[in-house]
């Protein structure tokens, strides 16, 4: 994946990402933006936790590349898997953002620093380090299989996937997708109604509704 291709897809939002790949790759909407954090985007790096054990995600910090997004399988438990501490050693090596099917902690402080941050909830429980995890092999986050080498983009409406093979089609589509809406909202603004531009009167009619509009 070029930069430049990966510089256009972070660019995008969630939902005409989601739109542009065939309504495919959403994560659980229960995964949400700990702060409003601005779109971040990048190649994903995947993390699967044991239950209260973050040793996979220090494992990770150390050996993603600049410009990841971590992608972390922590089977929706909330707890303090990431905090401060993760967020400045994660900053120092260029990682743009976490996602993780699990909770963090130290809102506040990761916010200072700017560094985007979605989980299922925030907990000041911590974790112990004992087991070693995986990092790097396909998961499941949010119901959705992400594999190291995927896209992720995340906004305040959410997160989504790109799979690997689909990052050049789907930007495509999506940026077909925003010129589209772009016209829609010029006609929109002229006086033309939603009815007319999605083709909603037939469903009307079969529906036996004739609002006469």
């Amino acid at each position: 994946m070029s930069d430049e291709l990966q510089a256009r897809l972070a660019t995008i939002d969630t939902a005409t990402i989601h739109e542009a790949q065939g309504r495919l790759g959403s994560l659980d909407p229960g995964i949400k933006p700990a702060w409003p954090a601005p779109r971040t985007g990048g190649r994903a790096f995947t993390v699967r936790c044991h239950p209260g054990d973050n040793l996979a995600i220090h494992r990770a910090v150390a050996v993603a590349q600049p410009g990841d997004v971590l992608v972390v399988d922590a089977g929706g438990h909330i707890a303090g898997y990431w905090g401060e501490v993760l967020t400045v050693a994660a900053q120092a090596r260029g990682i743009v953002g976490l996602v993780i099917d699990g909770g963090c902690r130290d809102v506040d402080a990761v916010a200072e620093l700017g560094f985007g941050m979605w989980s299922r909830g925030v907990s000041i429980a911590g974790c112990v380090k004992s087991t070693p995890g995986w990092i790097g092999e396909p998961i499941a986050c949010g119901g959705v299989v992400v594999r190291t080498g995927d896209f992720i983009v995340a906004d305040r409406d959410g997160v989504v996937a790109v799979p690997a093979e689909l990052i050049e089609s789907t930007t495509a589509a999506a940026e077909a997708r925003i010129a589209k809406e772009r016209d829609m909202m010029d006609r929109l603004r002229n006086g033309e109604l939603t009815l007319d531009l999605f083709g909603l009167r037939e469903a009307l009619a079969r529906n036996g509704i004739d609002d006469g509009v």
